[in-house]
C-alpha cells in the first residue's frame, strides 16, 4: 500500500493538472466562440459565390470550363485538413483514419495519389508512413485569414489546372455542434456538383461569361478551402474544448478516489498507533 506522503503527492499533482485542463477548457470555450461566429459569417458568402457560378455554369449550354468537366481519373490529390496541437480528443485521429484507409482502398501504388497537408498532426503522420506530401503548411493562427492560406490554396488548384492531378478531394472536420464534429469528404475539383438555385437568377455578364468562370471558378476552389479550413477550426477548439472538460472531470474522480485512500491509510496509521500506546502502556502493568 502506497505511503501518505505518496498519495498526498499524487493528489497535489493531479490538482494542478485539473487546474490547467480547466484553464485550457475555459479557453478553447472562448476561441469556439470566435471561430463558430467567423465560420457562420462565410456562409452567405459561400452561397452566393455558388449561386453565381452555378448560373453561369449552368444557365448556357455553351459556357464551358477545365474545372467543371471530368477526364480520366490517372492520379488524386488529398487535402487533409488537421491541426497543429493535440490534447483535442479524437479531432486528428478520425480524419487521418479515414484518409489512409480510403488511400489504401483506392490505391495500388503511392504514384496514383498525392497529398496537401494543413495541419503539423496530418504532416508527420503522412511522412511518418513515407506516403507522398507536395504540398504543406503548418502554424496557422486560431483566427485564421484568408491571407494566411492563400498561397496553398492557390497552389493546390493549380495541381488541377496544370494537369498534374485528375481530382481532388478535401478531408476535415465539420462542426455540427460543441459535442459532435463529423468527418467530411468533399470533392473540391473538378467542380461537377455545383448546383442552381430553383430560381435561377438573370445576369448580364460583361466581359463574356468564359472570361468570368476563368476568374471566378479558381477563386470559389479557393474559397471552398478556407470555408472548409474556417469549419475545421471550429471543430478544433469544440474537440478540445470537450476533451479538457473530460479531463478535468477525471482529474477530480482520480483526487475524490485518492482522498479516500488518503484518509484511510491515516485512519489505519491512527488505529496502529492507539494500539501501540494501548499495548504498551499495559505491558508496563
Amino acid at each position: 500500500m502506497a505511503s501518505l506522503r505518496d498519495i498526498k503527492s499524487r493528489i497535489t499533482s493531479t490538482k494542478k493538472t485539473s487546474q490547467i485542463t480547466k484553464a485550457m477548457e475555459m479557453v478553447s470555450a472562448a476561441k469556439l466562440n470566435r471561430a463558430e461566429n467567423t465560420a457562420k459569417a462565410f456562409v452567405p458568402y459561400m452561397e452566393k459565390i455558388q449561386e453565381v457560378v452555378a448560373n453561369i455554369a449552368l444557365g448556357s449550354t455553351d459556357v464551358s470550363h477545365p474545372m467543371l468537366e471530368k477526364r480520366p481519373v490517372k492520379k488524386t490529390a488529398y487535402l487533409v485538413i488537421t491541426s497543429d496541437r493535440g490534447l483535442a480528443g479524437a479531432f486528428n485521429s478520425n480524419v487521418l483514419r479515414t484518409v489512409y484507409q480510403t488511400i489504401q482502398k483506392r490505391h495500388q501504388s503511392k504514384d496514383e495519389y498525392t497529398i496537401v497537408a494543413i495541419g503539423k498532426i496530418g504532416r508527420d503522420f503522412f511522412q511518418k508512413r513515407e506516403m507522398p506530401v507536395i504540398e504543406q503548411i503548418v502554424g496557422i493562427s486560431d483566427e485564421i485569414t484568408f491571407a494566411d492560406i492563400k498561397d496553398i490554396a492557390f497552389k493546390t488548384v493549380q495541381l488541377f489546372a496544370d494537369g498534374q492531378v485528375d481530382e481532388i478531394y478535401m478531408y476535415y472536420n465539420h462542426y455540427v455542434s460543441a459535442i459532435q464534429q463529423d468527418v467530411t469528404e468533399k470533392k473540391l475539383l473538378p467542380l461537377t456538383d455545383i448546383a442552381a438555385n430553383k430560381k435561377m437568377t438573370s445576369y448580364e455578364f460583361e466581359p463574356a461569361q468564359e472570361e468570368i468562370l476563368e476568374v471566378l471558378l479558381p477563386q470559389y476552389a479557393e474559397s471552398l478551402i478556407y470555408g472548409a479550413l474556417l469549419d475545421s477550426k471550429a471543430s478544433e477548439h469544440a474537440a478540445r474544448m470537450t476533451a479538457m472538460k473530460n479531463a478535468t472531470d477525471n482529474a477530480k474522480e482520480l483526487i475524490s478516489t485518492l482522498t479516500l485512500s488518503y484518509n484511510r491509510a491515516r485512519q489505519a496509521a491512527i488505529t496502529q498507533e492507539i494500539t501501540e500506546i494501548v499495548g504498551g502502556a499495559a505491558a508496563l502493568e
